[in-house]
């Protein structure tokens, strides 16, 4: 496990996009040979797509080849209401790069058979060869995806009720009106991040700094979803000093210890610039 920890929201941001440019530039994607990227939604991954479509205007990064798989969508909002993930991808991503529409996968959360919609998510998963990058983030109560405490660690694709903090956290999104917040979503499970061949998790704000502690230096519980990623063969957490607050001294030391060997993931950043 790596935790690579950043002065600011604003420089994990920069470290994470110049990762996600790397790895699939490294991985040479084709015609023939896709990059399948996981990708969360919410407030804290903002930054980070931000820098991606920045990259992508430079001429540094194509989506041309890559497949991407969203970790959840709301059961029973329009796929257009502006707050559902379906808007939130387009609107703050998907629009400003270069992805083919076909290979942007969203869950639909007002299919007929919902059970259905999740099993043909892992399917489409599975013949894409499966995730290589999943992007993540988590809410305080340590959830990753819509995946909320208790959930099982071997989890995957499948309908979930919401957990009241979550319904709470979500209110700013609609008004602030709690009887508009969506209560069921569809989302991808634990087991099926556990199976990306790699994880990264975005975890800003002191707001998240005692689920950062749940995540990385107690053991793994089901009631703290993202700690079971402490399991995972290649896990990088990627936090800013907030996030920090509750973890011992000497933790954050070990791993600040190592940002020069982290910054040599990102630096130089690759580009897919000729020559470059």
């Amino acid at each position: 496990m790596r935790l690579v920890i950043l002065d600011n929201y604003d420089l994990a941001s920069e470290w994470a996009a110049k990762y996600i440019c790397n790895r699939i530039i490294q991985f040479k994607p084709g015609q023939d040979r896709y990059f399948t990227l996981g990708l969360p939604t919410g407030s804290t991954p903002l930054g980070c797509y931000k820098k991606l479509i920045e990259f992508h205007k430079n001429g540094h990064l194509s989506f041309k080849y890559v497949k991407t798989f969203n970790m959840d969508e709301y059961v029973g909002l329009p796929r257009n209401h502006p707050e559902s993930y379906h808007s939130y991808m387009w609107n703050n991503f998907f629009k400003h790069i270069d992805i083919d529409p076909n290979n942007a996968h969203i869950l639909d959360g007002n299919a007929a058979d919902l059970q259905a919609e999740c099993d043909a998510f892992e399917k489409k998963i599975k013949e894409a060869g499966g995730i290589d990058l999943f992007v993540g983030g988590i809410g305080p109560d340590g959830h990753i995806a819509f995946n909320e405490p208790g959930s099982s660690l071997v989890s995957r694709t499948r309908l979930k009720t919401l957990a009241m903090d979550t319904i709470l956290a979500n209110a700013k999104y609609f008004d602030g009106d709690l009887s508009k917040v969506p209560t069921m979503a569809l989302t991808v499970g634990v087991g099926t991040v556990m199976d990306a061949r790699e994880v990264m998790i975005l975890i800003t704000g002191a707001h998240k700094a005692f689920a950062l502690y749940k995540a990385i230096e107690e053991g793994v519980n089901h009631m703290w979803t993202v700690s079971a990623f402490q399991q995972h063969p290649r896990t990088i957490f990627v936090c800013d000093e907030d996030a920090t607050l509750e973890l011992r001294v000497k933790t954050v030391k070990y791993f600040k210890g190592l940002m020069h060997v982290h910054n040599k993931l990102v630096d130089p950043l690759y580009s897919m610039k000729e020559g470059n």
